[in-house]
Order: C-alpha cells, then structure tokens, then sequence
C-alpha cells in the first residue's frame, strides 16, 4: 500500500514536471516573428500555486525551482531570480494552504492574487536595485493581471485533466502524513 501511494506521488510529480516542459516548448515555438503587443499569463506559476495548495507533495520546492529555472534559462530571464521568487511564494502558500482548505475558493484566488503581485513587485524591485534592463512597467502589471485570471482556469484544468483535487480533513494530503494530525 505504502510503494503504490510513493508511486502515485513521483507518478504525479512527472505529470507536474510534464505539465510544465510543455508550457515551455509552447512559448519558445516561433509562432510569430512579430513581437506581441501584450503579455499572457505566466502559466506555470499559477500551475505551481495551484499543485502546492491542492497537493504539496506532488510538487516539491526542488522541481518546482528546477523547472522555473529551466524556465527562466528558456525565456532568457535573469536566471534564478524568478525561481528564487515563485519557490518563496510556494513555500508562503503552502504554509497558509491548511487554513485556506476550509474557505471558499474566492480567499484562495485573492491571496495567489496578492501573492502573484508581491512576486512581480519583488522582481521588478530587485532588477531596478541591480540596475538591469526590465520590460515595461505595463507589461509586467498584464502579465500579472492575466496570471491572477488564468488561475481559476489551471484550477478547473488540474482537477479535470489530472485530477489535483483539495484534499479532504483526514485525507493524506503531503505523502504519508495525515492533514490535522
């Protein structure tokens, strides 16, 4: 019983790690030489946000830093800083993830909401105190926007597609350990 739930976990963690490698491949296909007028979501931290507060075990801090990482080396981002930032706000959403379980889905769509600013603020922050070239301020706060929109989206296609559910009190929730145990 224990080897078939261990299977699961690093079963789902490759459908995260999937989910996301094909984001990646998505976004760097040369679907258009003109550069875009506007910025959509940033997909795979609302997919992180959404895995780490409906199942923290499927999406661990390492695979998720790798991925953004990977992500950030892809997108030809200043590498680590924004995987060092969604890392942290996963860590804060999974501490707060216990009690965002027993609110309605509205709380949990404000505070990623809020977390997603806080991301976007931090970044712009710390590339303005490192004096590097960023992309426009309107750009940034689309990006945001759209990212916060889309979340309920990667909710609804997590749990349909892969089905990443809320767990339920009494529900293993982190591999092993018992929520409210």
């Amino acid at each position: 019983m224990a080897d078939r739930s261990r299977l699961h976990i690093w079963a789902m963690r490759a459908v995260f790690a999937a989910l996301c490698l094909m984001v990646i491949f998505w976004r760097i296909l040369p679907l258009s030489t003109v550069p875009r007028g506007w910025a959509g979501p940033d997909l795979i931290t609302a997919l992180s946000f959404a895995w780490v507060l409906r199942r923290p075990a499927y999406a661990p801090a390492l695979l998720i830093a790798l991925l953004v990482l990977l992500a950030d080396l892809m997108f030809q981002r200043p590498p680590g800083l924004w995987a060092a930032l969604v890392v942290l706000g996963c860590e804060a959403l999974k501490a707060r993830a216990p009690g965002l379980r027993d609110r309605g889905f509205g709380a949990e769509w404000i505070t990623v909401a809020v977390m997603i600013g806080a991301i976007v603020i931090g970044y712009r922050l710390t590339l303005a105190v490192l004096m590097v070239p960023q992309a426009p301020l309107a750009l940034s706060l689309m990006q945001m926007a759209m990212t916060a929109l889309c979340y309920p989206l990667v909710v609804l296609a997590s749990a349909m597609i892969t089905g990443v559910r809320k767990a339920r009190p009494g529900e293993s929730v982190s591999g092993g350990r018992r929520f409210g145990t």
